[in-house]
């Protein structure tokens, strides 16, 4: 009895302090559950996590905290929070649900299929879990799977508005806009007071190139929810591509002023004002975007961009600007990944080719086996008064050591030869844009473009890389006389990006090849360009021209640096006798075109020798003639492909939650 009572007596002692606690811990929870409405995801952990330093064990406050968490990107984070919550509440579809999203986000596909497999075995019509699988297969890069199944689950919640969308946004995302308009419109009618899905509509709208029809989506969205930054964001963009540039930099601003390190705020005035002939604040703001963000890309690429249509060749904004890739290039160096540094010397020097650092560079071509290419930019720096004593003497010294080669022997420089032997145009179609950063396709277009214009077999065309159309990008490509142009599209996220290139033949406007790749991490866009342009390198024929004949010995302007080792074995076709193929990659000419052989001797870094061998009676073999790869038997390989992903649909549906 004495036992009874005491503890009687202690209970109603602490119960006070009990009551104090769990009241506490309803409010922070109360606070973070408004802040997750009003999609305040950082003041809604911060409750959350204040929950449970009241109770640890709190099962919804968990729960809250995965989601916050996923709606942050932050995924492994996510993932421990939502496998904390299922030990808590085993029997949450939701929960397992919540992880299969995270998992997929995460790339973790196949441990994602079988969560999902688990809750379809318990539910087989569980709405979230359909919803999941059709993002399953989107990351695994079957679209039409993905669509049936937002299809089925249209079917099944005819008005919902997560199905709605997300059929609307998938047909979108692959053209099809006339469903995807059906689709939304009816989200709109049944959901009229959703600002999101005013948003979502004006986001297909914007896709389809109705810019006017989503301005006004915009407009309604942004009546619903003034502080939405989301529609403010795409407004501006919208304005953008209107060509009301003035109007979307007034936009920016007001981005800005509510957040100041709005980084895509920032680059989209900065691109309004490069569209205002506006350079020099051009420069001045996107310099500021790159401040608040080195690691932005597009931002880099564009300004870069700008400064070298804008700045003189000594201006000293143009050092600055290089010195970003020399360092890099340094830092590569340093760790043996001399490909690497290369590509950074050589962006370094395109943007300040009076750099002292061509020295540097130099060297690593002689490093590479190139001490041609190294002894050439010695002599620049000479040429510019920028030589020192290492210099003169590397190149009096490479002079005598380079005596018996290839050029000396027949009397060539092959670095003043202009033997590109592919015309190249590269365009962005209707000013296609990113959600991230508005321009995307021109931006990555014209760094391609600049990337192009180091391979020796390619002779990259100036031409307006912005065009309005596909009609009017072949009319403009035909008429300079272009053997291929290139269409670049981009879609982006904060992590990932995928580019997609379409080839078509210059003369009649068909289809020739199709590239894509799909990068994560850093250093999206450089490495998803280098490797496009490794994709059309290989998908070109091998081409060269014979610069002189000397009995049975021939020379061709295409060495170590073009894929020529020694034995390679070409065609000889009479000069001007090949043209391009109608559609697909490739050359046609007739058999009796084909006037010999040519048999590789000796390999220099930008010319090889050969010996030519006539194909018939009389030897028609001449300076001029045109040296191809000799054609493979049977059906022709295709260039290798990425899956493309396409990020912003995936970022859209899982806003959709």
């Amino acid at each position: 009895m004495k036992r009874n009572a005491l503890s009687f007596f202690i209970s109603l002692l602490l119960f006070p302090a009990l009551l104090s606690a769990q009241q506490s811990l309803n409010t922070w929870f109360q606070k973070g559950q408004t802040a997750m409405v009003q999609e305040d995801w950082y003041s809604a952990a911060e409750a959350f996590l204040e929950a449970l330093k009241i109770n640890q064990s709190h099962a919804e406050s968990v729960a809250a905290l995965a989601e916050c968490y996923y709606q942050l990107r932050e995924y492994d984070q996510a993932l421990s929070w939502v496998r904390k919550a299922r030990t808590l509440n085993r029997g949450s579809m939701n929960l397992a649900n919540l992880e299969a999203l995270i998992l997929i986000a995460m790339g973790q596909l196949e441990t994602a299929s079988s969560v999902l497999s688990e809750i379809l075995a318990r539910e087989p019509y569980n709405r979230d879990a359909l919803f999941a699988a059709a993002e399953l297969e989107l990351a695994r890069g079957k679209v039409g799977e993905a669509v049936k199944k937002y299809r089925e689950a249209v079917a099944r919640y005819p008005d919902d508005r997560r199905a709605l969308v997300s059929l609307a946004l998938v047909q979108g995302s692959l053209g099809d806009y006339d469903a995807a308009r059906l689709n939304i419109t009816r989200a709109v009618s049944l959901h009229s007071d959703d600002y999101r899905v005013h948003y979502y509509a004006a986001y297909l709208d914007a896709l389809a190139g109705k810019l006017e029809s989503a301005a006004a989506s915009l407009d309604i969205a942004l009546t619903l929810k003034p502080n939405f930054l989301a529609a403010h964001s795409l407004l501006a963009s919208v304005r953008y591509r209107a060509n009301r540039f003035d109007e979307a930099a007034r936009i920016a601003d007001q981005i800005i002023a509510a957040n100041r390190n709005d980084v895509s705020a920032w680059y989209i005035k900065g691109m309004s004002f490069i569209r205002l002939g506006r350079f020099a604040e051009a420069r001045q703001i996107l310099s500021v975007a790159l401040s608040i963000d080195s690691e932005d890309e597009f931002i880099r690429a564009a300004l870069e961009d700008t400064v070298l249509k804008s700045t003189a060749l000594e201006s000293s904004e143009r050092s600055v600007w290089a010195s970003w890739h020399f360092n890099r290039a340094r830092s590569f160096q340093s760790n043996n990944l001399l490909q690497e540094a290369l590509f950074e010397y050589r962006r370094g020097l395109r943007i300040h080719p009076y750099a002292p650092e061509r020295q540097e560079y130099a060297e690593l071509l002689r490093i590479q086996g190139y001490p041609g290419r190294q002894l050439e930019e010695l002599k620049f720096l000479q040429d510019i008064g920028r030589s020192n004593r290492v210099i003169n003497d590397t190149v009096e010294a490479y002079n005598s050591l380079l005596y018996d080669t290839l050029p000396r022997i027949w009397q060539v420089n092959p670095y003043t030869l202009q033997n590109r032997h592919w015309k190249v145009a590269v365009f962005s179609v209707g000013s296609q844009s990113g959600m991230k950063h508005v321009d995307a396709g021109a931006v990555a277009a014209a760094y391609f473009q600049d990337l192009l214009s180091h391979d020796g077999n390619i002779a990259v065309m100036s031409l307006e890389i912005r065009q309005p159309s596909f009609s009017s990008a072949f009319r403009t490509a035909r008429e300079a006389g272009a053997d291929y142009f290139l269409i670049l599209s981009v879609k982006e996220q904060d992590r990932d990006l995928s580019i997609q290139a379409d080839m078509y033949v210059g003369r009649t406007g068909s289809s020739a090849a199709s590239f894509s790749v799909y990068k994560v991490g850093q250093d999206r866009l450089r490495n998803g360009s280098r490797q496009i342009v490794s994709q059309l390198q290989a998908a070109l024929p091998f081409r060269a021209l014979i610069l002189q004949r000397k009995a049975n010995l021939v020379l061709i302007d295409k060495g170590k640096a073009d894929g020529v080792a020694k034995s390679n074995t070409y065609q000889i076709i009479r000069k001007g006798s090949s043209v391009v193929r109608n559609e697909g990659v490739g050359l046609v000419y007739s058999p009796k075109d084909v006037i010999g052989t040519l048999v590789i001797d000796e390999v220099d870094e930008l010319v090889s020798q050969g010996t030519a061998t006539r194909a018939g009676f009389y030897d028609e073999i001449t300076k001029g003639d045109e040296v191809i790869a000799i054609p493979e038997k049977g059906p022709s390989q295709s260039v290798p492909q990425d899956v493309s992903i396409d990020p912003e649909l995936r970022y859209l549906l899982r806003t959709l939650r």
